[in-house]
């Protein structure tokens, strides 16, 4: 039958039901139909969903999302603004998927935050560009960044 519909009468057939209680399934809402005229027509994936045979579901099934807090002591609104440009910048280029990002600066504790919420490998690739740009010693939280 394919992506036909079937009629109450065909389902009560294939189940080996009255055409009553098919009727009774739609009414109580155990069976989906929709009704055109005076007659309910059901879906395959509504007879099945009544016979317990569901379908999985298309595209893949597992998702992974990783969400990671850093925490920078000692950084000026300076250092920070520096920061959060680079950091949005590198989020802004060549990525796999959606990748949020929020920063967040504490002036008092010269604290900053930065919050990365995505893919596994979108943040791995943030990560990086944290490390190599803050252990590489290149002055950028001090304000002393190298002119090239």
């Amino acid at each position: 039958m394919g992506n036909d519909m079937y009629s109450v009468e065909q389902v009560a057939d294939l189940l080996d039901l009255h055409v009553r209680t098919v009727r009774g399934y739609i009414r109580s809402g155990r069976l989906r139909a929709v009704r055109i005229g005076k007659q309910y027509r059901i879906a395959p994936a509504d007879l099945d969903a009544l016979l317990g045979r569901t379908q999985p579901p298309p595209g893949p099934v597992t998702t992974l999302e990783v969400s990671s807090i850093v925490q920078l002591d000692g950084v000026d609104r300076a250092a920070a603004d520096r920061l959060a440009t680079l950091v949005l910048a590198g989020v802004n280029t060549h990525r796999a998927g959606p990748l949020r990002v929020q920063t967040v600066h504490d002036e008092e504790r010269q604290r900053m935050k930065i919050v990365l919420i995505g893919g596994a490998c979108d943040t791995a690739e943030v990560l990086h560009l944290l490390d190599a740009v803050l252990t590489d010693g290149n002055g950028l939280l001090a304000g002393e960044a190298h002119d090239g």
